[in-house]
């Protein structure tokens, strides 16, 4: 069946391979970006249509929803200004958006919407970011009639990851890798196992069968953060691939860390608030749903079969993951 859907921000990491999934299973796809120069690797695909636009304006937004079968939200943001319980970056992107978004859809009558959260989403989180994401998913609960499905991903990993391909950037240039919080486990899960759940929550086969529920995805193994940091150096190839020594910072030094990388220009490579989102693991807890057989993914695949392919000295990641990605 064919549907007309509007993937807000469907120009990122997750949305880009999400719209890729969409438009090859002939779905109309609209994707609004303040930036149409961003998105401008979308602008080729079939049935999409990529528009300028700012979703944080009601009128706009309810423009966009009208006339859509569903809705998809992937906006996040791991950064911002702090405050209680969460400054007001984290308040516009993660908390006030989803539930404009769920007041258009309830005047626009459009029932379907998938909403990508984070794994550790709790309202009564140690860190902004995730309280943030707590009550942006309870402000999405809290809207009568909504056919809602919530995805809760680990870290993301796949080719541009800001992740993976950080640290490997990082060993390059440094001989020793300070590591605050290097005890945190994670289990990283791959872009393109994420965005086939996203995809076939929204229109797949068996679509409705997520409807009112939420999952926690995660790939098939686990690692601490140290381990993360030295893997992505053995498998980008650096010191002839045995990665550069990691050294773990106590929490008081890991913290003053932290706040020197946020007085720096741009965004900080880590914040206190990351800090504080890593005194809790981001691993599966079982209480929900994995990967589902309705979210199309049998096997989520791991980290040492896709990782190698984009960071190593002949990395082929781009088609590798374009080929993955259509499956």
């Amino acid at each position: 069946m064919h549907h007309n859907i509007l993937v807000i921000g469907g120009s990122g990491f997750i949305g880009s391979r999400l719209v890729n999934l969409l438009s090859l299973d002939n779905h109309s796809v609209t994707v609004p970006t303040r930036h149409r120069q961003r998105a401008r690797h979308l602008v080729q695909l079939p049935l999409v249509d990529v528009v300028e636009a700012d979703v944080h304006d009601d009128a706009v937004l309810g423009r966009l929803v009208a006339g859509c079968d569903a809705v998809v939200n992937l906006v996040g943001i791991l950064q911002g200004r702090r405050g209680r319980p969460y400054g007001r970056d984290f308040a516009r992107a993660h908390v006030d958006l989803p539930r404009r978004i769920a007041a258009a859809c309830a005047q626009a009558g459009v029932q379907r919407l998938v909403h990508l959260s984070a794994l550790g989403a709790d309202p009564k989180g140690p860190s902004m970011y995730l309280r943030s994401k707590g009550d942006g998913e309870a402000a999405l609960r809290a809207q009568p009639g909504l056919a809602l499905t919530i995805l809760r991903p680990s870290v993301v990993f796949g080719p541009q990851d800001r992740f993976l391909n950080t640290f490997a950037r990082l060993q390059r240039l440094f001989p020793v890798v300070p590591l605050a919080g290097a005890g945190t486990r994670f289990a990283p899960v791959y872009v393109g196992d994420v965005a086939a759940a996203l995809a076939h929550s929204v229109a797949g086969p068996q679509a409705s069968d997520t409807v009112g529920r939420t999952y926690e995805l995660c790939g098939p193994d686990t690692f601490t953060l140290a381990e993360l940091v030295r893997l992505a150096g053995r498998w980008a190839g650096v010191a002839e691939g045995r990665g550069r020594a990691v050294l773990p910072l106590p929490d008081a030094l890991g913290r003053l860390q932290a706040r020197l990388m946020e007085l720096a220009p741009g965004e900080p490579l880590m914040s206190r608030d990351n800090l504080d989102s890593m005194t809790v693991d981001s691993v599966c807890g079982g209480n929900l749903p994995g990967f589902a057989p309705e979210l199309g993914v049998p096997r989520p695949e791991s980290m040492q079969a896709i990782v190698p392919t984009y960071l190593g000295p002949a990395a082929t990641g781009s088609p590798y993951d374009r080929m993955r990605a259509s499956r």
